[in-house]
C-alpha cells in the first residue's frame, strides 16, 4: 500500500487543474435531468456538494445534505462503460462505385480522460469488462486504446444506497484496486479534507499520483486521520440495503430453469431493458449497416443492444425468445450463472442500479430468494 496523504477540499480546483494541464480531460458526477450523472467537469463547481440520493426499487429522488459532501451520493443511472463501451460509433463508412461498395474504416480519437468519483463496485466492473473486451483471443482494439488511455481516481464510499449490495457480491464499498488514486471524503465540524492513496490503476505508475499531491503540497495523513476514514467506509460496510445470498447460486439457477418463479416475475416484466443499459457490466451490441437516400453511401454502426429486445435473439425463422420469462431468465441466469462459466466470475458488482431504474421495481435480490425458498 501506498503512502497516504491530505488533500484539503479547498485544493480540489488544484486537482483538476493538475489533471487538465497533463492534458486529461476532467470526467466525474454532476446534477443534470433529475439525477447525478457522469459528464465532463470544467471545474469543482460542477460536483453535485451537498447533494445525496435516496434509492428504493423503481425510486430515485434527489436531497440535500446537511453538508458540503462532494460524494455524498450512491450511483446513478450512468456507468462508466459509457465513455469505454460506447454507445454508438460508427465502424466503418462506405460508398458505392462501379456498382460496388468499398468501405474504409473510421479513425477514431481516442481522448485522455480522468475518471473521478469511480466506487469500488464500479472499479470492479472495468475490471469485468476488460476480461470480456480485452481478455479472449479477439480484443477490441477501441475498448483497449480508451482504457489505457485514462486516469482513475476511485472514492471510497461513505454512504450506502436502499439498492446496494457490494458487500454481498465482495466488490466494496472500499476499493481494493484498478484505481490511480482512492479518496475517502471526510467532513469533522471544522474540517473537510480527503485521505488520498495512490493505486496501480491500468496503465499507469503509483508515483503518477504522489508526483501531484507533493506538487500540491499535501501533508502525509496522521494516524488518527486514517483511522477515520476507515471508520468511514466500515460503517458503509453495515449499511447494505440489499443483501443477495451467492452460496452456490450458479448450480441453483441450472437446475431451476422450469421454475415456476419465472412465470411469476415475467408478469411483471415489461421487457424495457432498463436494467441492461445502466448495468455497469452489460456489454451486449448489435451492428447496422444504414445507407442514405441515393443508396450510394452506407454506414456501419455499433449500438449497445439488450437481451431483453425481441429482435436480439432474432435467427433465421424468427426470435428464440418471445417471451418474457425467457428473456428475463436469460438475463440474470447469464449475470449469475452463465457470467461465471464464461469469464470466470459474476456478471454482477452490486451497485443496484438494475433495482432502482427498473419501472416495475424488480429486485435482482427478491427474485433470487425465490429459487433458495428462503427470506
Amino acid at each position: 500500500m501506498g503512502a497516504k496523504y491530505v488533500l484539503q477540499a479547498s485544493q480540489f480546483q488544484f486537482l483538476f487543474d493538475a489533471l487538465t494541464a497533463r492534458g486529461y480531460q476532467v470526467i466525474g458526477p454532476k446534477l443534470q435531468d433529475g439525477a447525478i450523472v457522469y459528464d465532463a467537469l470544467s471545474s469543482v463547481q460542477d460536483l453535485p456538494a451537498g447533494w445525496t440520493d435516496q434509492q428504493e426499487a423503481g425510486t430515485y429522488r434527489l436531497e440535500n445534505r446537511s453538508d458540503s459532501a462532494f460524494f455524498g451520493y450512491t450511483v446513478g443511472p450512468y456507468s462508466w462503460k459509457k465513455f469505454l463501451h460506447l454507445p454508438a460509433r460508427k465502424l466503418k463508412r462506405g460508398k458505392s462505385a462501379e456498382g460496388e461498395f468499398h468501405f474504409v474504416s473510421e479513425n477514431e480519437e481516442i481522448p485522455k480522460l480522468a475518471f473521478v468519483g469511480v466506487r469500488a463496485c464500479e472499479l470492479h466492473a472495468m475490471t469485468i469488462q476488460d476480461k470480456i473486451f480485452m481478455g479472449g483471443i479477439y480484443r477490441d482494439s477501441s475498448y483497449a486504446e480508451r482504457r489505457e488511455n485514462i486516469f482513475v481516481i476511485a472514492v471510497n464510499c461513505g454512504k450506502a444506497g436502499g439498492t446496494c449490495f457490494c458487500v454481498s457480491m465482495k466488490t466494496g464499498p472500499k476499493a481494493s484496486g484498478g484505481y490511480d488514486w482512492v479518496l475517502t471524503e471526510v467532513i469533522e465540524k471544522d474540517r473537510h479534507y480527503f485521505v488520498v492513496e495512490s493505486g496501480t490503476g491500468a496503465g499507469k505508475e503509483i508515483l503518477a499520483g504522489e508526483e501531484i499531491l507533493k506538487e500540491l503540497d499535501c501533508p502525509l495523513a496522521a494516524e488518527a486521520e486514517i483511522a477515520l476514514s476507515e471508520r468511514i467506509v466500515e460503517e458503509t460496510a453495515c449499511q447494505m440495503g440489499r443483501r443477495l445470498k451467492t452460496e452456490g447460486i450458479k448450480d441453483l439457477l441450472y437446475k431451476n430453469l422450469e421454475h415456476p418463479h419465472w412465470d411469476e416475475v415475467a408478469n411483471r416484466c415489461l421487457t424495457c431493458g432498463n436494467c441492461t443499459m445502466v448495468c455497469p457490466t452489460c456489454f451486449c451490441a448489435s451492428i447496422a449497416e444504414i445507407t442514405d437516400l441515393t443508396g450510394e453511401k452506407v454506414e456501419r454502426v455499433q449500438k449497445w443492444d439488450s437481451c431483453f429486445t425481441e429482435d436480439f435473439s432474432y435467427i433465421h425463422g424468427g426470435s428464440i425468445r418471445k417471451t418474457a420469462k425467457s428473456r428475463y431468465r436469460q438475463w440474470m441466469t447469464h449475470k449469475l450463472a452463465y457470467w461465471i462459466d464464461q469469464f470466470g466470475t459474476s456478471g454482477c458488482v452490486g451497485c443496484g442500479r438494475c433495482i432502482t431504474w427498473c419501472p416495475a421495481g424488480i429486485d435482482i435480490t427478491e427474485e433470487a430468494k425465490g429459487f433458495y425458498g428462503d427470506s
